[in-house]
This record gives structure tokens, C-alpha cells and sequence, in this order.
């Protein structure tokens, strides 16, 4: 497996051995040993899969006081995925970077405590699995509105399907700093 780093401290995109023939294929969609010697989780509490439709978009979501940190991949589709530095006393504050997945290149994207996470559908749909190191708090959900232009997150989509929750969601320059998560020392 190849763990590349992003501009982003902690963010990393995971590139699985992928073992196929024309019977299809096999990996290892996780190993605590081989992804803790990266620096990776080695213990998540909950797992999730959604299933979207296209140009439907995600996020972007954080929770706060009970961060998630969120390995992510696709099991059908494609999708772009975004990571946002929201620790006001990071050097990369307010940051972004995004990564395609798709169910054909096999990539995970582990997006750390401390970051708002969020995904827009390319393919016709897509099932996003994604395991959590924290479980889901519904009193700590909250997150940063999706096209917040002080972040500039250039999506591939200009119209997405948006839940009424996520097109409400505030600025990151509107939250007040003790709403959001900083550096563990």
C-alpha cells in the first residue's frame, strides 16, 4: 500500500495493493498493523455507507466537541472529495484539498480530527463507505457552508443537489472560534 502525503497535516490518500485478474479483484480495505506503521487510526467505532445520486454534494461536516476523524472510499461511483483545515491555530487554516475516488482507482482519503469533510457525486451514483474514529453525536454535528468563498473550493459541479441543511450552513468565518476544534497538543 502507498500512503501519499497532502498539503494538509495529517490528510493522506491511501493507494491499496490491489490484487486482480479477469475474475475480478481482492484488498485490504484495512489493516489496523499496516495502517497505524503510516501514522493512520488503528481503532474506528463506527462504520457508515451512503448512497447518492448524481451531482448530489455532502458536507461540508465536522463535529465539535466530539471529532471524527473519517477514512473514506467508494465502493461504486465517483466522487470528489474535500478536506477543510477548521483548527483556527493551524498553519493551514481555512485550507482545502480535494481528491477524486472512485471505485476504480480503489483510493481511500483519511480526513483527521479537526477537519470539515465533504463529497460531490460525478457518476450517474455512488456508495461512500466511510469508518469513523468517533461515533456519530447528533448535538455535535454541525459544519461550513459548501461553497464558502473565503475557502474556494473549486468543485466540479456549479448546481448541486444540496440538503436544506448543508445550504444553510454558516461561513467558517461566521463560527466562532470556540465552536471549533484546535490542535492537540
Amino acid at each position: 500500500m502507498k500512503v501519499l502525503d497532502t498539503p494538509l497535516p495529517g490528510v493522506k490518500i491511501i493507494e491499496p495493493r490491489v490484487f486482480g485478474d479477469a475474475r475480478g479483484f481482492f484488498l485490504e480495505s484495512w489493516n489496523a498493523k499496516r495502517y497505524g506503521e503510516h501514522g493512520l487510526p488503528t481503532h474506528f467505532v463506527q462504520s457508515n455507507v451512503s448512497r447518492s445520486a448524481k451531482h448530489v454534494l455532502r458536507g461540508l461536516h465536522f463535529q465539535h466537541p466530539q471529532a471524527q476523524g473519517k477514512l473514506v472510499y467508494v465502493l461504486e461511483g465517483t466522487v470528489f472529495d474535500v478536506a477543510v483545515d477548521i483548527r483556527p491555530d493551524s498553519g493551514t487554516f481555512g485550507q482545502w484539498h480535494g481528491v477524486t475516488l472512485s471505485a476504480d482507482n480503489f483510493r481511500q482519503f483519511y480526513v483527521p480530527e479537526g477537519f470539515a469533510h465533504g463529497f460531490c457525486v460525478l457518476s450517474d451514483s455512488a456508495l461512500f463507505a466511510y469508518h469513523c474514529t468517533e461515533t456519530y453525536a447528533p448535538e455535535c454535528d454541525t459544519g461550513v457552508l459548501w461553497n464558502d468563498p473565503d475557502i474556494g473550493i473549486e468543485w466540479p459541479v456549479a448546481q448541486p443537489l444540496l440538503s436544506e441543511k448543508d445550504s444553510n450552513l454558516p461561513r467558517l468565518k461566521d463560527i466562532p472560534t470556540r465552536q471549533l476544534p484546535t490542535i492537540t497538543p
